[in-house]
């Protein structure tokens, strides 16, 4: 019997839980004017979202579009202040609970996750499956073909439906969902959303435990829309490529991208998130090198600078690391 949500929409939309969900929302933001002009009348601007919620008037905003190309090319949906308010104070509510219902790997957008995470994880595991190096180690590597813009509507709230049994819950992450029109209708969620975050996961989670309870996989990773398989024996996973298919196909409605699935051995260098991994050490992808001393050297800021130092701390980047410091 699956786990059971047990707050309730007042718990999500007290002025408690959304005064709470402004100071996690403010850090970092503060120089923002859209931020700035909102908390200059910040009970009143809470009271009137509080009111429209309780009232059930609340009808989400518009999105401000932009695009950012790093590390690829991606459409972002930027919410009025007042709705990401709103998602915050969603997401700290329900955060904890499905964080509890989510498998071990899955490692995006979570707490005390992330990537750098799942590289520690990955390496752990070629050390494990290869048995330090004494076994010929395959990865299969896939990607989900444009994963945010095809998540399905209706099989969302399907999914939710067995967590959640609030009705007026449901009525309100319908609101935020039904708020982003994508080209497809019915599917597809917004980047920039906190909530699209965590409901990405909630999607993905049939499939996390599909890999983990049906196909008995014990090596797997997943980060959003790339997973990988560790095994020393090719042909099963080359079996395993038609059965993540169709699950993906039939019950959830993604596909893989065809020209992202791979499977090659550890010894032969393996893409995984920004990285080239082999046995005992793992390399920055090429394409992330190039386009990291491109923005350098036509000028970035120092906190820019410092993350990417940060980076090339997590692999084998002597020389690169040796480059930045001349800048």
């Amino acid at each position: 019997m699956a786990l059971r949500f047990i707050h309730s929409y007042n718990d999500i939309i007290s002025l408690e839980n959304l005064l709470l969900a402004w100071g996690e929302f403010l850090k970092g933001k503060r120089i923002k004017k859209d931020v700035q002009d909102f908390q200059f009348r910040l009970m009143d601007n809470v009271l009137s979202l509080h009111t429209d919620l309780k009232t059930k008037k609340y009808q989400h905003g518009n999105y401000y579009a932009f695009n950012i190309s790093d590390p690829k090319p991606r459409n972002i949906h930027k919410a009025l202040v007042r709705d990401r308010l709103l998602h915050h104070a969603i997401y700290r509510q329900m955060y904890p609970f499905f964080d509890r219902v989510f498998i071990q790997d899955s490692y995006s957008c979570r707490k005390l996750k992330g990537t750098h995470r799942a590289l520690k994880k990955f390496q752990s595991y070629v050390y494990k499956v290869s048995k330090n190096n004494t076994k010929t180690l395959w990865v299969l590597k896939c990607d989900i073909r444009k994963f945010f813009a095809s998540v399905d509507h209706s099989l969302l709230f399907e999914i939710l439906g067995k967590y959640v049994v609030d009705p007026d819950i449901i009525w309100l992450i319908r609101q935020i969902v039904k708020s982003f029109s994508s080209t497809a209708p019915g599917k597809g969620l917004p980047l920039g959303n906190l909530t699209s975050q965590l409901l990405v996961n909630v999607y993905m989670n049939e499939f996390d435990r599909f890999m983990k309870e049906i196909l008995k996989v014990k090596y797997y990773i997943r980060y959003a829309d790339d997973f990988v398989i560790l095994d020393t024996d090719k042909d099963k996973l080359i079996e395993m490529v038609p059965k993540i298919a169709d699950f993906l196909e039939e019950n959830l409605k993604l596909s893989l991208h065809p020209d992202k699935i791979s499977i090659r051995t550890i010894s032969s260098g393996v893409d995984f998130l920004g990285w080239v991994h082999f046995f005992d050490h793992r390399v920055l992808r090429p394409a992330t090198k190039r386009r990291m001393l491109r923005k350098i050297q036509e000028g970035i800021s120092e906190q820019s600078l410092e993350s990417y130092r940060g980076l090339l701390k997590h692999g084998n980047t002597k020389k690169l690391k040796e480059s930045l410091e001349i800048f």
